[in-house]
C-alpha cells in the first residue's frame, strides 16, 4: 500500500522521526532496519514482521518486486530524498528504513531442546559493543550457527547498528537471553562447553568438532568470567609478535570457521 508523505512531521511516520535519538531510548517491541540487503531479510523473516516502510521515492519503482511480498496492510510511506532526510535527522543516503515488530524470544531451554543431535551454538558474555554483535551474528549466520544466547549484559541484537553490521543476521539466527548458570545448561542439553581464552589450554587447529557444541564468546579486555572458564574446555588461537588477543568478533570468525570445516571432515 503506496503512501505518499510530504510533510516530515506527518504523524503517521512518528516512529522513523529522529532516528538516532530514538536508538538510545527504545522502540518499546519494535526496531528499525535500513536498506535493501536487510529489508528484503524482515519481510522474508519468518518471526519478526514488517510493520511500515519509508522509501526515497526514487527506490520504488526498483523495489517494487521485494514490496509486491508485503501483506497489503503494510503502509510503504514515501517521500522525497529532502523530507527523508529531515524525518529521520540525518543524510539518508540508502533511501530505506523499516519499522518492525520484534518476535517473543523463546527461552534458551526450549530453543536448545528444539535442536538436532548435531548442533552448534554461540553463547555471548558481556558483549556491550554494537559492531561486534552484529560481527558476531553474521559470522553466526555465514558458519552455520544454530544460535545466538546471550547473557544478561550482552547490548540488543535488534539495535539499528547491529542489524546493519550483521547485514540482518540478527533477523535471522535464533536468539535467546541466558539466565542461571550457562553450563549447566549446556550440559543439561548435552553441549560440551568451549570457552575461548588466550591462555586456553587446547589450541584451536588441534579441536575436534562435538556433535553439540556451545562456544562462549566475552567481551574485550575483561574476557570470559573465571568461574565460566574453570567449568568449560578453554581454547586458544595462537598469535603471533607477542599478541595475545583479537577483536571478538574477528576471533568468533576464525572459532566457528575452523568449526564448521571440522564439520564437514567429519560428516
Amino acid at each position: 500500500m503506496i503512501v505518499p508523505v510530504s510533510d516530515p512531521a506527518d504523524p503517521r511516520i512518528a516512529a522513523y522521526r529522529a532516528v538516532r535519538e530514538r536508538d538510545l531510548t527504545g522502540r518499546e517491541g519494535h526496531f528499525i532496519a535500513e536498506g535493501e540487503v536487510v529489508l528484503r531479510l524482515l519481510i522474508r523473516s519468518p518471526r519478526h514482521t514488517a510493520v511500515s516502510l519509508l522509501l526515497a521515492e526514487n527506490r520504488v519503482a526498483k523495489l517494487a518486486p521485494l514490496l509486491a511480498e508485503l501483506a497489503d496492510d503494510v503502509p510503504v510511506y514515501t517521500a522525497a530524498q529532502p523530507v527523508l532526510d529531515a524525518v529521520a535527522g540525518f543524510p539518508l543516503h540508502r533511501g530505506i528504513l523499516a519499522l518492525g515488530r520484534r518476535a517473543p524470544l523463546p527461552s534458551a531451554d526450549d530453543l536448545l531442546a528444539a535442536l538436532g543431535p548435531r548442533a552448534l551454538v554461540v553463547a555471548l558474555f558481556g558483549i556491550g559493543n554494537h559492531d561486534n554483535m552484529g560481527g558476531i551474528f553474521r559470522n553466526a549466520a555465514a558458519f552455520g550457527a544454530d544460535a545466538v544466547l546471550l547473557d544478561p549484559t550482552c547490548c540488543d541484537p535488534l539495535y539499528r547498528k547491529a542489524i546493519r553490521v550483521s547485514v540482518g543476521a540478527t533477523l535471522l539466527v535464533p536468539t535467546a537471553r541466558l539466565e542461571g548458570d550457562p553450563v549447566a545448561l549446556f550440559e543439561r542439553h548435552g553441549f560440551t562447553t568451549l570457552a575461548l581464552s588466550p591462555s586456553g589450554g587446547t589450541v584451536l587447529a588441534a579441536l575436534p568438532r562435538p556433535d553439540r557444541a556451545a562456544v562462549l564468546f566475552g567481551s574485550e579486555g575483561p574476557g570470559l568470567p573465571a568461574a565460566l572458564l574453570a567449568r568449560a574446555q578453554t581454547v586458544r588461537i595462537p598469535m603471533a609478535g607477542g599478541f595475545d588477543s583479537l577483536n571478538v568478533a574477528t576471533t568468533s570468525g576464525i572459532v566457528l570457521h575452523h568449526l564448521a570445516c571440522a564439520a564437514v571432515g567429519t560428516s
